[in-house]
């Protein structure tokens, strides 16, 4: 069951990984974007990188609990700032999509990553050499 919670933790990453790529090839209209709900431009750095590396280490499985509550505190960020016009019933899913993901993102933070993670491996070895 271990490899079901890797692609649980793909799944949840991958569209933070495609939005913060997506950034990067379409800058200008992003910022402008952001600009367009009083969001400043120069956010648009700290977004990519949000967008990219949490998600990585998500999936690896390394500093996972620390990359899954940024993550979920970020979606939910996302949520309330871009998709609070609930009378449009696609901004209204899109409220809803950010908070189940943060969800997700919360349990992660609860339980871990398991076997199949950096973070696991990791501790393997520091019990073995505290172990010798």
């Amino acid at each position: 069951m271990h490899i079901v919670e890797l692609v649980g933790r793909i799944f949840l990453s991958a569209i933070f990984l495609l939005a913060g790529v997506g950034k990067i090839f379409n800058y200008e209209s992003t910022i402008e974007y952001m600009e367009s709900f009083n969001v400043p431009g120069y956010l648009i750095t700290p977004a990519i990188i949000i967008e990219i590396l949490f998600p990585i280490l998500i999936i690896i499985g390394y500093r996972t609990k620390l990359s899954a509550i940024i993550l979920s505190l970020f979606a939910i960020l996302l949520a309330i700032i871009f998709h609070n016009d609930f009378s449009n019933q696609m901004q209204l899913m899109s409220f809803l999509k950010n908070f189940a993901i943060a969800g997700g993102f919360m349990i992660i933070f609860v339980y871990g990553s398991n076997k199949i993670s950096l973070d696991h491996f990791l501790k393997l070895k520091q019990d073995t050499i505290k172990n010798l």
